[in-house]
């Protein structure tokens, strides 16, 4: 009998599994497709000449992220490529604003739009700086983050306080438009929001807009190289020389709780996988929550607080392997790994808008990536692997693009939608489509059918807005790892601090298990999250 059984194979599940292992726990993870990984997966499914990303492709918050800077997965093959540039905002009048990894890049390119908005971008950046340690403490850390967070408090009373914090819960449209004159500096923070479900006009979206920036101008989004499921291999090498198993094709059906406690996890094979000390769930919170967890073992205020729980936007996706470079209008996105295709910020706020009206948008803002750009093993020489991903409702009431689109995404509805997103890259690179070889589609029922925890196409493990994060993630009350049933936690995107590829809601929930079940092995594993080894000093690297 294992320990701790851990549910879901992602990256979550297994940076808890490793967290444990390295306390000495037995450890059996369960996966029910026939490979872990989760949302970090790549294949050669669009040609085999070709790797292409699944999901996700690009991981600053991994680069930022102290719980994978202790796991040392450099030392299980993970190396990581990063492209020229960060990334490229262009617009059809030609003029592109750059995030570059090279602060002066940056700059140059947002004084091109209006002199002095490079030095605005300083500014920001000179804040960033100046908290970034305790941001970073605060984020990757479990709720509350009382260290992390009375030296935010600190640094902020020093920093300009309530100022700065105002800054932060502005929505995306006013922060740019009280940093920067030009349009170069707003649609970074805006485009950058949206890689959450954050509108222009949301309150919270300036602060997200302008963390991922500059996460994006300190770290840069790097790929692992030879495709994103690299990241998983080192992560499972690393849990297997430790003695764990990770158990592919094992869909767990039902959580056993006998006298308010999780002992077990029923598998759909009918096997009943035990657990002397803890379950940790690497799902979906509706998925744990009166599916693997019947509802008579929870509390009726939690049941009726996730009636209200909200998805993220649906994602859809299109990969492709393209004969040649994209031929970019604004040639500054030739060497940016991510472009953020929308025409300036009105037109991301009526993308968003037409999702809030549940309709599909008709000139969709599409997040592209290019692959081979970033990571020279991805396709052969002269030659690019590339994808972008969209938003649609979860729920489709009508079609803004007149095409009929009704959210049963059968194959004319895949073919459709991503043509218009192919017709969105024309507009900023003419002659795109006559350099496609091959493309596949990954409609929001197929990304789910991946992962399950991706329901409708969601990415994000639930909406990033602020009404469900901190002490509202997943509901109100439950900002940390701990359940209602004792010796089960939550370690997916469902808890904070939510999505992204960062391993912290994996990280607290292996900490939630340690300081309550086991105190020898605490000491240890207290040990490795604070990167020292069993004399108490920090290894040399």
């Amino acid at each position: 009998m294992p320990d701790a059984v851990v549910i879901g194979a992602g990256p979550n599940g297994l940076v808890a599994a490793n967290l444990l292992a390295d306390a000495g726990w037995s450890v059996t993870v369960l996966e029910e497709q026939p490979e872990p990984g989760g949302a970090v997966r790549h294949d050669r499914g669009v040609h085999p000449d070709f790797v292409n990303d699944l999901f996700s492709s690009f991981y600053p918050l991994a680069a930022a992220s102290p719980v994978l800077e202790q796991l040392r997965l450099h030392e299980h093959g993970l190396r990581w490529s990063h492209a020229p540039s960060v990334l490229a905002h262009p617009l059809t009048d030609g003029r592109c604003a750059v995030l570059d990894r090279r602060i002066d890049v940056t700059a140059a390119s947002l004084d091109r739009f209006a002199a002095g908005d490079g030095a605005a971008w300083r500014r920001l950046h000179d804040v960033w700086e100046d908290v970034r340690p305790d941001i970073l403490g605060a984020l990757f850390t479990p709720f509350p983050p009382i260290r992390s967070g009375a030296r935010l408090a600190y640094r902020l009373r020093t920093a300009g306080g309530l100022r700065l914090a105002r800054s932060l819960v502005l929505p995306a449209r006013r922060l740019g438009e009280e940093e920067f004159v030009g349009e170069g500096g707003r649609i970074l923070l805006a485009g950058n929001a949206l890689h959450a479900d954050l509108a222009p006009e949301a309150s919270g979206s300036g602060g997200f807009g302008w963390l991922m920036a500059m996460l994006g101008q300190t770290y840069g989004f790097p790929v692992p190289v030879g495709g994103s499921g690299e990241l998983v291999r080192a992560l499972v090498a690393r849990l297997e020389a430790r003695g764990a198993t990770v158990q592919c094709g094992r869909k767990a059906e039902q959580i056993v709780v006998r006298g308010g406690r999780a002992v077990a996890v029923r598998t759909a094979d009918a096997e009943t996988v035990a657990a002397s000390r803890a379950v940790l769930a690497d799902v979906s919170v509706p998925v744990l929550y009166g599916d693997l967890v019947a509802p008579e073992h929870l509390p009726s205020q939690l049941m009726d607080d996730l009636r209200r729980f909200q998805w993220d936007f649906s994602t859809f996706k299109v990969d492709w392997a393209l004969d040649g470079r994209v031929p970019w209008q604004a040639e500054e996105a030739a060497g940016a790994g991510t472009v953020h295709l929308a025409d300036g910020v009105d037109e991301l706020t009526r993308f968003a808008a037409q999702i809030a009206m549940g309709q599909v948008p008709d000139r969709p803002f599409s997040l592209f990536g290019q692959m081979t750009t970033s990571d020279a093993t991805r396709s052969p020489s002269g030659t690019e692997s590339a994808w972008a991903y969209t938003h649609v409702p979860q729920h489709i009431r009508g079609d803004a693009g007149d095409e009929k689109i009704t959210g049963t995404w059968d194959s004319r509805e895949q073919e459709v939608m991503a043509d218009r997103v192919e017709r969105q890259v024309e507009r900023f690179a003419p002659g795109f489509r006559s350099t496609i070889r091959a493309r596949r589609i990954l409609a929001p029922p197929t990304l789910e059918a991946l992962d399950r925890n991706l329901h409708g196409g969601a990415i994000n493990g639930g909406t990033a807005a602020m009404h469900q994060q901190l002490v509202f993630r997943p509901a109100p009350g439950t900002g940390r790892a701990e359940t209602p049933v004792t010796g089960l936690y939550l370690a997916s995107a469902g808890a904070h601090p939510g999505g992204g590829v960062h391993g912290a809601p994996g990280a607290n929930a292996a900490r939630a298990a340690l300081r309550r079940r086991a105190p020898a092995p605490l000491a240890a594993a207290q040990r490795v999250l604070a990167g020292r080894d069993r004399t108490g000093r920090k290894p040399q690297k």
